[in-house]
C-alpha cells in the first residue's frame, strides 16, 4: 500500500479568463450529470397524482386550447391538414426548449448548497436540467403517434416520409440550443437576480414571436401588414427549426435556408454561452 507521501497530488484551481470548455472533464463526471438529470425528474413530479403524465398533458391541453381558440372560435384555420396535428408537431419541440431554458436558468442559483460544498464542472448542472427536459419530451412523442392512427382512422392520408429521418437531427439542434441559451441565463442569474423574472416572459414573448400555434399570414390580411412581419420572422432561430420539424414530421417541403440559419445559431447559442459562463463559474461559490 502506498504512503501518502508516494500519493499524486491534485490540485484544483478556479478558471481564468475565458475557458474552452472542457468535455474530456463532463466525460469524467458523467455519472454525476446523469444523477443531476434524473434528481431532477424526480423532484419535478414528487407528491403530484399525475407524475410524470404531466409531461404529456401539458402539450396536449395547449393543444386543445389553440384549437378552440383558432379553429372553433375565430375560425381562421382553413388548411386541409388538422390543425391538432399541426399544432402538436411544433408544441412538442417549443415545450422542450422552452422547459429547458426556464429550469436552466434557475438551476445554478437553486443548486446552491451543491455548489459552495465540493468541486465538480460547474456546466454539469444547466446541462442535467436540459437532460430532464428530454426526457419529458420522450414521454410526449408517443401523443403525436396517437394523433397520427387517430387521424388515419378517420379517413385523413397523413403519414411522415422519408423525411423523417431528419427528425433526430433537428431536435439535436434543439438540445444545443436549448443548452447554449439554458447556460448563458443561468450565470447571468447569478450575478443578476433580476433574471428570475426576466426568464418567464422572456419564454413567453419567444413562443409568439415563433410559428408554433400560428400559421402563415392568409389573403385577407393587407399585404403591406403581412409582408414585413414575413421577413422578420426567419431572423428568429426558432422559426426555422420549429418549421422544419413540423415539415419533417408532416412530409412538407423542408425550409432548407431557415434551417441552416437556426444551425448555425444554434453552434453560436451553444459556444456563447458555454464560454460566458465558464469564464464567470469560478465566482459562483462567492457571489450565490
Amino acid at each position: 500500500m502506498a504512503s501518502a507521501s508516494e500519493l499524486p497530488e491534485t490540485v484544483i484551481r478556479p478558471p481564468s479568463g475565458w475557458q474552452l470548455i472542457n468535455f474530456a472533464e463532463l466525460w469524467q463526471f458523467r455519472d454525476l450529470l446523469y444523477f443531476l438529470a434524473w434528481r431532477d425528474v424526480k423532484v419535478r413530479y414528487k407528491q403530484t397524482l399525475l407524475g410524470i403524465a404531466w409531461a404529456v398533458l401539458q402539450p396536449a391541453l395547449m393543444m386543445c386550447i389553440f384549437y378552440v381558440i383558432f379553429s372553433v372560435v375565430a375560425g381562421t384555420y382553413h388548411k386541409p391538414l388538422p390543425y391538432p396535428l399541426f399544432v402538436l408537431t411544433a408544441l412538442l419541440p417549443w415545450t422542450f426548449f422552452a422547459t429547458s431554458i426556464a429550469n436552466a436558468g434557475n438551476s445554478v442559483v437553486g443548486s446552491e448548497r451543491l455548489i459552495t460544498k465540493i468541486y465538480f464542472p460547474r456546466l454539469a448542472v444547466p446541462f442535467a436540467t436540459v437532460g430532464a427536459a428530454i426526457v419529458d419530451f420522450c414521454v410526449a412523442l408517443p401523443l403525436l403517434a396517437i394523433l397520427y392512427v387517430g387521424y388515419r382512422i378517420a379517413g385523413h392520408d397523413i403519414a411522415p416520409g422519408w423525411s423523417v429521418l431528419l427528425a433526430p437531427v433537428i431536435f439535436a439542434l434543439f438540445v444545443l440550443s436549448a443548452a447554449g441559451v439554458g447556460t448563458m441565463l443561468a450565470a447571468l442569474n447569478v450575478a443578476y437576480r433580476d433574471f428570475r423574472y426576466i426568464i418567464p416572459f422572456l419564454v413567453q414573448i419567444w413562443m409568439y414571436a415563433t410559428p408554433t400555434i400560428y400559421f402563415d399570414l392568409g389573403p385577407t390580411e393587407p399585404e403591406s401588414t403581412c409582408e414585413w412581419v414575413k421577413q422578420l420572422l426567419p431572423l428568429n432561430p426558432m422559426t426555422g427549426l420549429i418549421a422544419s420539424f413540423r415539415a419533417v414530421l408532416l412530409d412538407q417541403e423542408i425550409p432548407w435556408r431557415d434551417l441552416g440559419f437556426s444551425a448555425v445559431m444554434a453552434v453560436v447559442f451553444f459556444l456563447a454561452g458555454c464560454l460566458y459562463f465558464r469564464r464567470v463559474e469560478d465566482s459562483f461559490a462567492d457571489v450565490i
